[in-house]
């Protein structure tokens, strides 16, 4: 027992504890017991109501966060990327605020629609779009399809009654130096065509010839967490460039460029993130340049931010199962989740923090590393990461900055159900998904 629940009134002469809220959601705040709150709600309570591991959602924080790109950017199309978290309640709020959403699959669409989206204001990208997801697009009546190959063309040609509009994906050639799984802006990887190459001329050719096809512009896709803006106005010269040389050469004029997301959010303190004014101003003056270079009107501009709206938004709740002391090596917190429902660490080597919710630890911490329940030497959640020497099993250990790219990568490994999904706002909580469970893994299995 510590001085704190001997003495509780201790607790009104000590500093409020505060956290880093680059890292977890704005409403963030410890109550009177040291517990960590998330819009009102404190993750302890979450944990015992729901179970773990969890996942939780603050409503606010994402609407904020559709918010400011809809400040710094008052003349441009934000498009929400759906792959980094949908459900019909998110795809409801970003489309409340006034974004557009990008879906890559049937499944994503029919959850768009689902929530009411309007199907013009609905993108559909991906690499290889089957023939029955193009037709099923198509006959919702989605705003644009991206063109990512020359088979696409050929399907939609065959598709269409009325006049789909589309854009052309092209990789402009930008290196930005980040994990080789996350680089789209080069010219050796699946997505688009090469800007300047003879696949890209073709593709424009053919979608011209095609009556039932209107390109209205060019989509590009640098990567992902990317912090530099300057990246971004290199794409934008060389993608104004581009739409010039198709009113040259075809006399058809071009009025959309959407620069896709990657927007860098900063997972732990200190960790590099975008900053939306600067990219701004960035993307603002790179127009000017390049439109006047090449007597280009300006066009529309479009983003598509995903992790940069949901993954600050989201914390994930893990209870300690025990608390391994390896002689002569590392301490390890093995938590009741892992690579289940947190993939990044194992596909991207992404690094979390890890904290102790349903207390605030007042002595001396010990490094850890924050391992998962699953069969796989893998298996890690956070490395290096500092825990109160005293932590025990049954503890409740909090990894912000979750949102993005959790639950849309979850598994059911081991035969584990996936964990469920919790929005708080304003002291309430409601669950929008519910824990995935043995029965529900049998109910595909047919034996």
């Amino acid at each position: 027992m510590t001085l704190l629940e001997i003495f509780p009134s201790l607790r009104s002469g000590m500093p409020s504890p505060r956290v880093d809220t680059t890292v977890w959601p704005c409403e963030t705040h410890y109550d009177d017991l040291g517990r960590i709150t998330v819009g009102g709600v404190a993750l302890a309570d979450l944990a015992d109501q729901y179970g773990t591991p969890t996942y939780v959602l603050d409503e606010t924080e994402v609407r904020r966060r559709c918010q400011a790109y809809r400040k710094h950017f008052p003349d441009a199309e934000i498009i929400y990327a759906a792959k980094a978290l949908l459900t019909k309640s998110v795809a409801g709020w970003v489309a409340e605020e006034g974004l557009s959403v990008d879906v890559c699959s049937a499944g994503e669409l029919a959850i768009a629609l689902a929530a009411g989206v309007t199907p013009e204001r609905i993108v559909l990208h991906g690499s290889g779009k089957p023939f029955a997801e193009l037709e099923t697009a198509v006959a919702a009546g989605v705003g644009r399809i991206v063109i990512d190959s020359l088979t696409e063309i050929t399907l939609l040609s065959a598709l269409v009654q009325r006049p789909q509009r589309v854009l052309l994906r092209l990789s402009p050639g930008i290196d930005v130096h980040g994990h080789p799984a996350v680089k789209t802006g080069v010219a050796d990887q699946k997505f688009g065509f090469p800007l300047g190459s003879a696949q890209a001329a073709e593709a424009v050719e053919r979608i011209l010839r095609q009556p039932g096809l209107e390109l209205v512009g060019f989509h590009c896709h640098l990567g992902s967490q990317i912090h530099d803006p300057d990246y971004y106005g290199e794409a934008v010269r060389r993608m104004v460039a581009a739409m010039a040389h198709v009113r040259d050469e075809h006399d058809v004029l071009l009025t959309e460029l959407d620069l896709g997301g990657g927007h860098a959010v900063a997972y732990r303190s200190g960790d590099a993130e975008m900053n939306l004014y600067v990219l701004a101003d960035i993307l603002d003056d790179a127009l000017d340049a390049a439109c006047a270079r090449h007597g280009f009107p300006r066009p529309h501009l479009a983003l598509e931010p995903g992790r940069a709206i949901v993954a600050r938004a989201g914390v994930t709740l893990y209870r300690v199962m025990t608390v391994k002391h390896i002689e002569g090596g590392r301490t390890f917190v093995i938590v009741d989740g892992g690579m289940n429902d947190n993939p990044r660490v194992a596909l991207y080597g992404a690094r979390y923090d890890a904290v102790v919710a349903n207390r605030h630890p007042t002595g001396p911490h010990m490094t850890a590393t924050v391992a998962g329940r699953y069969c796989e030497a893998g298996d890690i959640l956070a490395t290096d990461v500092r825990v109160p020497a005293d932590l025990r099993p049954g503890e409740i250990l909090a990894i912000p900055c979750t949102g993005a790219y959790h639950h849309s990568l979850a598994s059911s490994y081991n035969g584990v159900g996936r964990p469920p999904l919790v929005s708080v706002d304003k002291g309430r909580c409601r669950e929008l998904i519910r824990r995935e469970t043995p029965a529900d893994l049998l109910t595909r299995d047919l034996g």
